[in-house]
Protein backbone atom coordinates (compact mmCIF):
# COMPACT_ATOMS: atom_id res chain seq x y z
CA UNK A 1 0.00 0.00 0.00
CA UNK A 2 1.27 3.25 -0.73
CA UNK A 3 0.79 4.74 2.91
CA UNK A 4 2.56 1.64 4.51
CA UNK A 5 -0.63 1.38 6.84
CA UNK A 6 -1.86 -2.17 7.58
CA UNK A 7 -5.50 -3.05 6.67
CA UNK A 8 -5.48 -5.22 10.08
CA UNK A 9 -3.32 -4.97 12.96
CA UNK A 10 -3.18 -8.48 13.16
CA UNK A 11 -1.39 -9.48 9.96
CA UNK A 12 1.68 -9.32 8.84
CA UNK A 13 3.29 -6.99 6.14
CA UNK A 14 3.79 -9.64 3.69
CA UNK A 15 0.51 -11.92 4.17
CA UNK A 16 -1.25 -8.78 3.21
CA UNK A 17 0.90 -7.82 0.08
CA UNK A 18 0.13 -11.40 -1.04
CA UNK A 19 -3.69 -10.61 -0.27
CA UNK A 20 -3.99 -7.67 -2.11
CA UNK A 21 -2.01 -8.83 -5.00
CA UNK A 22 -4.60 -11.94 -5.19
CA UNK A 23 -7.30 -9.31 -5.12
CA UNK A 24 -5.93 -7.86 -7.90
CA UNK A 25 -5.97 -10.80 -9.82
CA UNK A 26 -9.29 -11.73 -8.88
CA UNK A 27 -12.17 -11.45 -12.12
CA UNK A 28 -14.77 -8.65 -10.53
CA UNK A 29 -17.53 -11.46 -10.68
CA UNK A 30 -15.66 -13.02 -8.06
CA UNK A 31 -14.92 -10.21 -5.70
CA UNK A 32 -18.71 -10.04 -6.15
CA UNK A 33 -19.35 -13.11 -4.76
CA UNK A 34 -16.85 -12.71 -2.19
CA UNK A 35 -18.08 -9.56 -0.83
CA UNK A 36 -21.70 -10.98 -1.17
CA UNK A 37 -20.66 -13.83 0.72
CA UNK A 38 -18.96 -12.03 3.44
CA UNK A 39 -22.28 -9.49 3.96
CA UNK A 40 -24.29 -12.76 4.19
CA UNK A 41 -21.60 -14.06 7.09
CA UNK A 42 -22.13 -10.76 8.73
CA UNK A 43 -25.80 -10.92 8.54
CA UNK A 44 -25.97 -14.21 10.27
CA UNK A 45 -23.63 -13.34 12.57
CA UNK A 46 -25.99 -10.07 13.52
CA UNK A 47 -29.26 -12.21 13.31
CA UNK A 48 -28.02 -14.75 15.90
CA UNK A 49 -26.80 -12.22 18.60
CA UNK A 50 -29.82 -10.55 18.09
CA UNK A 51 -31.88 -14.14 18.90
CA UNK A 52 -29.03 -15.00 21.82
CA UNK A 53 -30.01 -11.73 22.98
CA UNK A 54 -33.59 -11.54 22.88
CA UNK A 55 -34.42 -15.48 23.00
CA UNK A 56 -38.55 -14.86 22.98
CA UNK A 57 -38.28 -12.72 20.61
CA UNK A 58 -40.17 -14.18 17.37
CA UNK A 59 -38.64 -13.68 13.71
CA UNK A 60 -40.20 -9.82 12.95
CA UNK A 61 -39.10 -8.90 15.88
CA UNK A 62 -35.27 -10.39 15.52
CA UNK A 63 -36.02 -8.85 11.77
CA UNK A 64 -37.22 -5.07 13.23
CA UNK A 65 -34.28 -4.76 15.58
CA UNK A 66 -31.71 -5.90 12.62
CA UNK A 67 -33.38 -2.89 10.56
CA UNK A 68 -33.13 -0.47 13.17
CA UNK A 69 -29.37 -1.52 13.43
CA UNK A 70 -29.09 -1.80 9.69
CA UNK A 71 -31.28 1.32 8.74
CA UNK A 72 -31.55 3.52 11.68
CA UNK A 73 -34.67 3.75 13.99
CA UNK A 74 -36.74 5.91 11.88
CA UNK A 75 -36.78 4.63 8.65
CA UNK A 76 -37.29 0.84 10.59
CA UNK A 77 -40.24 2.39 11.88
CA UNK A 78 -41.47 3.25 8.86
CA UNK A 79 -41.74 -0.38 8.29
CA UNK A 80 -41.99 -2.23 11.27
CA UNK A 81 -43.82 0.21 13.42
CA UNK A 82 -44.16 -2.39 16.55
CA UNK A 83 -40.63 -1.27 16.90
CA UNK A 84 -41.89 0.74 19.82
CA UNK A 85 -43.25 -2.40 21.77
CA UNK A 86 -40.67 -4.38 21.11
CA UNK A 87 -38.06 -1.92 22.69
CA UNK A 88 -40.26 -2.19 25.94
CA UNK A 89 -38.86 -5.66 26.29
CA UNK A 90 -35.72 -5.92 27.74
CA UNK A 91 -32.45 -8.23 26.50
CA UNK A 92 -31.78 -10.91 28.11
CA UNK A 93 -28.77 -10.53 30.87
Amino acid sequence: MATGALLSDDTSVEAERLQLEAWRHMHASDKVRLIAAASRSVRTLALAGLRARYPHAGEREIIARFAAMTLGRPLALKAYPELDAFDATPPRD
